[in-house]
């Protein structure tokens, strides 16, 4: 709808997939939550174990325009928009999410940080939909934070999307996942920082090495919502400030 609007949505017929059983479901096992690509952003805010064990996918869903279009907009929808400064993906990207990809030929899996390869540019043939999104359910006793840097606090374009998840244990961070949105041309998971800190014990000289690990690692633009520099160094101060709760 957002190409559509614009006049860039080349078509013959639309056909609205909204109400299909298969892609509107929330499902929860033991391993995982799987969700359809149809499922709003006002499904995922009210669903009881995404607000317990995926809270920052349901606080995404919370910035992402206002109520109208948290009643109408999709993960799907988000997910193939691929726009840059999305605010769902940053979130899917800390929780190793997995996309189920169908077609006529069947269906494939694809890890959700393998999905865009550049900007507008995803593993998704031309006959091909989304279908799911599938969240592994291993981060309850993780410490979980986002934040969304925008020009307001409400249906903003983000300037910044940050989104961290780390498990620590005896002081030691064994698992450390960062995804960022608005500093690339895609959703962007960073996998040199989340290297440098994983197996490690928080000191003062380790943030302020990935500091300027994650500054060359994101590729943020000026343009007409913020400067390169100011995503660069609000991005280096959230990863700061995240890391030194451990201190």
């Amino acid at each position: 709808m957002v190409l559509l609007n614009a006049g860039r949505l080349p078509y013959r017929q639309l056909v609205s997939i909204g109400k299909l059983p298969e892609l509107t479901s929330i499902a929860v096992s033991e391993e995982g939550v799987t969700l359809g690509a149809a499922v709003t952003y006002s499904e995922v805010q009210r669903h009881a174990v995404l607000q317990t064990e995926f809270p920052l996918l349901c606080r995404a869903a919370s910035w992402t325009g206002g109520v109208a279009n948290q009643n109408r907009g999709t993960l799907g929808g988000n997910i193939a928009n691929a726009s840059p400064a999305a605010d769902t993906p940053p979130a899917l990207l800390v929780y190793d999410s997995e996309l189920e990809l169908l077609s006529r030929q069947g269906s494939r899996r694809v890890p959700y940080h393998e999905f865009h390869t550049g900007y507008k540019v995803m593993q998704l043939r031309p006959d091909e939909l989304i279908a799911k999104i599938r969240l592994p359910r291993q981060h309850a006793q993780a410490v979980q934070y986002a934040r969304k840097v925008g020009t307001r606090k409400a249906q903003a374009i983000s300037k910044v999307c940050f989104n961290v998840l780390a498990e620590v244990e005896s002081a030691v961070i064994k698992r450390f996942r960062i995804g960022l949105g608005s500093v690339a041309p895609i959703p962007f998971r960073c996998l040199k920082v989340e290297a440098a800190v994983t197996g490690q014990t928080v000191t003062s000289s380790l943030i302020s090495h990935v500091r300027e690990l994650i500054a060359q690692e994101i590729h943020p633009i000026d343009d007409i919502r913020s400067t390169a520099s100011y995503r660069s160094l609000v991005t280096q101060n959230l990863l700061s400030e995240f890391l030194g709760r451990f201190l």
